[in-house]
């Protein structure tokens, strides 16, 4: 039985995973769970799964906790802070760790993980983004396995097992284009609401929004560089609006290997909970037969910079990848609160990496230091301009 810690557990993904592993008792179990904020659905989730410990934001949500824990005679664990979280994965009696805190903050985390010797289910880009090659580096020294969650790098993997990767000619980064990829849309009256409309994936409010920027692709492909040892030229990105072939690889004989399912985040969330086994799922499967045809197309990089911004930060490498995905989760946020324009989250990034000092990024703390200094900077940016037009 694999026993699993889930950092994240309100959020999409965390959701989705216990609903997951509610369903396959036999095969796993929770032994811990993490949230930021939302302590009644932490409640709700301690009751049904009994964690030997969970991890909160502060010490007064904490203090709380433990309270409501002991007047329903109940017996987890509270920890609390970075510290807390650090303490939550490392603990003896897990064996998994799904990592799907949003953003920079999975990195302490995650790192503490793999010194633990955790197996990774990994559900957080961001942290590839700023620090993959040392994560892999990490992960290879303790011997620690990391299993992608997004269910692109759930395809790419899959349609790389039993295949020399040597012989890998390209990937196929497929995207569901978001919500604005049709033409003749006015990006400059783009609402909140309009961005948070996505017509094939339910997804949490901050990967709704980079993928309506396409941002969420560009990151994605620096993490199938990080994954998957590959060179940012071999990525090719497609728009598939139907979200059916969730990626492909081809192979230097022309053969194309392609991993197709009806988009539900539960399909790699379970591959990769249960890998290397597959587990029969409760989940219906789908009719290719409904599908009157899939359609393929290139993305439009006029129209989406955040994509070209994300790209030019994995050719340069270094420290750049830690200040784009910064200042692009800074900008996400500063929309989502109503702070700034759609337009204006491209136009931060940007103007946060012209005044950033690219360098080569070898250590976790120059990285860090990277990405809070690239925070600062937009967010002043944001301070000033407001709409930036």
């Amino acid at each position: 039985m694999k026993k699993i810690v889930v950092l994240g557990s309100s959020g999409s993904i965390g959701i989705q995973a216990l609903d997951v592993i509610s369903k396959l008792k036999k095969d796993m179990a929770v032994v811990g769970l993490s949230v930021h904020s939302n302590i009644p659905l932490l409640k709700s989730q301690i009751k049904q799964f009994k964690p030997k410990a969970v991890s909160v934001n502060s010490p007064d949500e904490a203090k709380n906790l433990k309270e409501w824990l002991a007047s329903n005679k109940l017996k987890t664990t509270v920890f609390y802070g970075k510290e807390g979280l650090e303490q939550l994965v490392s603990m003896k009696e897990a064996d998994t760790v799904l990592a799907a805190i949003v953003g920079a903050a999975c990195l302490a985390p995650l790192i503490k993980a793999i010194e633990s010797g955790k197996t990774i289910a990994l559900a957080n880009k961001e942290v590839l983004i700023m620090a993959g090659y040392l994560i892999t580096s990490l992960a290879k020294k303790h011997s620690v396995s990391i299993l992608p969650v997004d269910s692109e790098h759930s395809a790419i993997f899959q349609c790389c097992i039993g295949e020399n990767k040597s012989k890998i000619k390209k990937i196929i980064l497929t995207a569901s284009g978001g919500p604005f990829h049709k033409p003749n849309i006015d990006f400059s009256k783009i609402t909140l609401k309009d961005a948070l409309a996505h017509p094939t994936w339910k997804m949490g409010k901050k990967i709704t929004i980079d993928s309506a920027t396409l941002m969420n692709k560009g990151l994605e492909a620096i993490e199938a560089c990080v994954l998957f040892d590959v060179d940012i030229d071999k990525i090719e990105i497609v728009i598939h609006p139907q979200s059916i072939i969730h990626s492909m690889v081809e192979y230097v004989d022309g053969s194309i290997i392609a991993q197709m399912s009806k988009p539900d985040m539960r399909i790699p969330i379970q591959y990769a909970l249960t890998y290397p086994d597959r587990i029969v799922s409760n989940l219906s499967g789908f009719d290719l037969a409904k599908f009157a045809k899939l359609e393929f197309y290139k993305p439009q990089f006029n129209k989406f910079p955040c994509l070209k911004l994300a790209l030019k930060a994995a050719r340069s490498g270094g420290t750049f990848p830690a200040v784009m995905n910064a200042a692009n989760e800074t900008a996400v946020k500063a929309f989502l609160d109503e702070k700034i324009s759609f337009v204006s989250i491209a136009k931060i990034i940007s103007k946060t990496m012209s005044a950033h000092k690219n360098t080569a990024g070898k250590d976790v703390e120059t990285i860090i230091n990277a990405d809070d200094w690239a925070r600062k900077y937009a967010d002043n940016l944001i301070r000033i301009n407001g709409r930036t037009k």
